[in-house]
C-alpha cells in the first residue's frame, strides 16, 4: 500500500502514555509462572528510578491489551465477547452458543489468566512504589490509586464471569497462590475498597483534559464509574446513583453526534472516560477493522462477527414507536422464516438467478424486478439514526477500499455479484449469505488506519452514555421513574429519536416497562462494545434473548446458519480445570 507519512507521524506520537508501554519492562512479564527477570534488570530492583516507576505502571495499564491477538480473533477483547450476547453474532457460532464449552476450554483459563496476570502487576506495582521508587511523594500516591483502579477493574471482570475467585492483593510467589475463592459478594467489597481508595486520593484528578500528557490515566470519575457499576451488580442502587452523579460532576458529558463520536479526532471528547489506548502503528491498535471489516474494507478484512437481525428489530422508528416488519410488508412477521428471501433480492435479477430463488421454494411472483431494493431500504429508512451509525444494512453503503486509485463506495446488494466498478458490490468473506454487518468501528476508505491489523482509534471501556443508563437504571430500582426517564432522555435526544413520555408509544407505563425501555436503550446504544454480554449476566436474561427459539447466527431475514443450544450452566463461567489441578482448594461452579 501507499505509505501515509502524516497518518504515520500522528500515530507515533499519540498518547504519551502507549511509549512506556511499548518500552514494557521486566515487571511486565507474560506468564505468572516466569520468575525470570527480562534483560539485566531484577524485578527487585526495577523500581528504583522515577522512569523505572512510570514503565512498570505502564505495565499494569499493558495488561488490558492481554487476549488481543493478530492472527486471528481470540473471542476475549470486549467486542468479540459482544457475540456471546445479544446484538453481536460470531459467524461460525462458539463453544458457549453451541453448547460444547468444558472447563478445560481455552476462552476460560486465558481470560482467568490474563485477569490475573493485570492482577498480578497491580499487587507488583502497589507494594513496591510504597517502599522502593524516588518518585514525588504525590506521584507516587497517584500511581497507586492508578494501580488500585486497575486491580479493581480486572477483579470487576472476573468476576463477573466466574462469580467469586480467591483475592490476592500483595505480591506473591507462584507457589503461594493457593488460596480459596472468596464469595462473589466480598469480591465486590474489595473491588469497592480499591476504588473508594483511589476516589479518596486527592493527587487524582477528576478529569484530565483533551491532549494532555496525562490523557487516557484512570481519573476519579472512572473511579466513581466503576465504582457504580460494581453497586449496581450488589443492588445498591442508592450508591450506585450517587457515584454516577458523582461522574456527571467531574465535567463528563454527552458528545453531540453519535455517528462521529467513534471517530479518531473525536475518541479524546468529554464523553470518553477511560478507553483502551491505542495506536495504529505495529500492534499496538485495534483490531476492530479486522475482524468486523469486509473484504471491500482497507486491506481485505475477515468479518468474523455480524450484529443479530434481533438487536437490528429493536431500533425504533425516528418517533420513538416500535419498528414493525408488517409495515413495511404486510404479512411478514406471520411469514415462514425460509420465505423471507425474496424481499431482500436486488433489482434485476438475472434468469439463472430467479431461477435459484425458485428451486429455494420462494413465490418469486412477489419479487419486484425494478423496485426490490426500494421497497426493502424503505425498512431501514425513518429509524433511529444509531440504525444507520452502527449497521450496514441492505442496499446500504459503505466507503471502502480503494481500487482504480481511489476509495470506493459499497452497495451491500444481495446476491452480491461484482465489488470491481462500476458494479461494487459490497463483498464479505461469506457472501453466499446475507448478514448484518458491521458498521461502528469499521475504519472508512484508505486514509483512517495504515494496517487492517491495527487502528489507531481508542476502544471505549467506559463512556458517559454508559453512566447515565445505568444511573437510570439505579434510579428506576428506587422507583424514581421520572428522574430515570429525563436520562434516558438525554441519550435519546442525543441520538436524535423521539423522547420518552413524549407520545402515545413513548409513553412510560411502569417501574417495570422503563426497566424493558432502559435495557433496550442499552442493547441499541452500545453495540459493539463490548457491554452487552454482561449486561445480559447481570439482568438474568441471558436464555430468554439469546436462545430465544429460532436464535443462533442468522441471515437477515432469520435463516438461522448456526443454532444455538442452551445449557443452564454457562451463565456462570467454570473455574479453569487447569488451575483447579495446580490449586485444589479452588471448587468448581456449580453444573461443571
Amino acid at each position: 500500500m501507499e505509505f501515509n507519512q502524516s497518518l504515520y507521524k500522528k500515530l507515533a506520537v499519540k498518547a504519551g502514555i502507549l511509549v512506556a508501554v511499548v518500552l514494557c519492562n521486566p515487571a511486565c512479564k507474560q506468564d505468572l509462572l516466569d520468575t525470570a527477570p527480562y534483560g539485566s534488570i531484577s524485578s527487585a530492583n526495577m523500581w528504583n528510578t522515577d522512569n523505572l516507576t512510570d514503565l512498570g505502571v505502564a505495565g499494569v495499564y499493558n495488561a488490558m491489551r492481554l487476549g488481543i491477538q493478530n492472527g486471528g480473533a481470540s473471542d476475549r477483547e470486549l467486542y468479540q465477547m459482544d457475540g456471546l450476547g445479544f446484538t453481536s453474532l460470531a459467524r461460525g457460532g462458539n463453544d458457549m452458543t453451541n453448547g460444547t464449552s468444558t472447563t478445560s476450554s481455552g476462552r476460560f483459563s486465558n481470560t482467568w489468566k490474563e485477569l490475573y496476570e493485570g492482577i498480578h502487576r497491580a499487587n507488583d506495582a502497589i507494594a513496591n512504589i510504597t517502599t522502593k521508587s524516588p518518585s514525588a511523594p504525590e506521584k507516587k500516591a497517584r500511581l497507586i490509586a492508578e494501580c488500585k483502579f486497575l486491580r479493581a477493574y480486572f477483579y470487576l471482570r472476573l468476576n463477573q464471569l466466574y462469580k467469586g475467585v480467591p483475592v490476592y492483593l500483595e505480591p506473591l510467589q507462584v507457589t503461594e497462590m493457593n488460596r480459596a475463592r472468596e464469595t462473589e459478594a466480598k469480591v465486590w467489597e474489595v473491588i469497592v475498597k480499591d476504588l473508594t481508595d483511589a476516589i479518596s486520593e486527592p493527587n487524582l484528578p477528576a478529569k484530565y483534559a483533551a491532549k494532555t500528557a496525562n490523557y487516557g490515566r484512570v481519573t476519579q470519575g472512572a473511579a466513581y464509574a466503576l465504582r457504580g457499576k460494581a453497586y449496581l451488580y450488589m443492588k445498591k442502587y442508592a450508591e450506585a446513583a450517587a457515584d454516577f452523579a458523582k461522574v456527571k460532576d467531574a465535567g463528563y458529558k454527552l458528545f453531540p453526534n453519535y455517528k462521529t463520536l467513534f471517530k479518531e479526532a473525536n475518541e479524546q471528547s468529554d464523553e470518553m472516560i477511560f478507553s483502551l489506548q491505542h495506536t495504529g502503528v505495529d500492534t499496538y491498535g485495534s483490531t476492530t477493522q479486522w475482524y468486523c471489516g469486509t473484504r471491500s474494507s482497507f486491506g481485505s478484512c475477515w468479518n468474523n462477527y455480524y450484529v443479530s437481525p434481533g438487536v437490528v428489530d429493536l431500533f425504533e422508528n425516528a418517533d420513538g414507536s416500535p419498528f414493525n416488519w408488517d409495515d413495511v410488508i404486510p404479512g411478514y412477521n406471520s411469514m415462514p422464516v425460509n420465505k423471507r428471501e425474496v424481499y431482500f433480492f436486488r433489482n434485476g435479477l438475472t434468469a439463472a438467478e430467479i431461477s435459484t430463488g425458485t428451486s429455494k421454494g420462494l413465490d418469486m411472483s412477489q419479487y419486484l424486478p425494478n423496485g426490490n431494493e426500494e421497497r426493502i431500504a424503505k425498512a431501514f429508512a425513518n429509524r433511529d439514526p444509531r440504525l444507520g451509525a452502527s449497521v450496514i444494512a441492505p442496499y446500504a453503503t459503505y466507503l471502502g477500499r480503494p481500487q482504480n486509485g481511489a476509495d470506493q463506495v459499497y452497495v451491500n446488494r444481495w446476491p452480491s455479484r461484482n465489488e470491481a466498478p462500476p458494479v461494487l458490490d459490497l463483498f464479505t468473506d461469506s457472501r453466499n449469505q446475507l448478514f448484518y454487518l458491521h458498521r461502528k468501528f469499521v475504519y472508512e476508505g484508505s486514509a483512517e488506519l495504515l494496517n487492517r491489523q491495527f487502528g489507531p482509534i481508542d476502544f471505549p471501556l467506559i463512556r458517559y452514555a454508559d453512566v447515565l443508563l445505568m444511573w437510570a437504571e439505579a434510579l428506576n430500582e428506587q422507583n424514581k421513574t421520572q428522574e430515570a426517564v429525563a436520562l434516558v432522555n438525554e441519550v435519546r435526544g442525543r441520538a436524535g429519536i423521539g423522547l420518552l413520555n413524549t407520545s402515545a408509544s413513548t409513553m412510560v407505563k411502569d417501574q417495570a416497562d422503563l426497566r424493558t425501555r432502559i435495557r433496550n436503550e442499552r442493547r441499541v446504544e452500545f453495540i459493539n462494545e463490548g457491554i452487552n454480554y454482561f449486561d445480559e449476566l447481570r439482568w438474568g436474561t441471558l436464555k430468554e434473548k439469546v436462545f430465544a427459539t429460532g436464535n443462533g447466527v442468522n441471515q437477515i431475514w432469520g435463516g438461522v446458519t448456526v443454532p444455538y443450544t442452551w445449557k443452564d450452566n454457562i451463565t456462570t463461567w467454570p473455574i479453569p480445570q487447569v488451575e483447579i489441578e495446580m490449586n485444589p482448594k479452588l471448587t468448581q461452579n456449580p453444573g461443571w
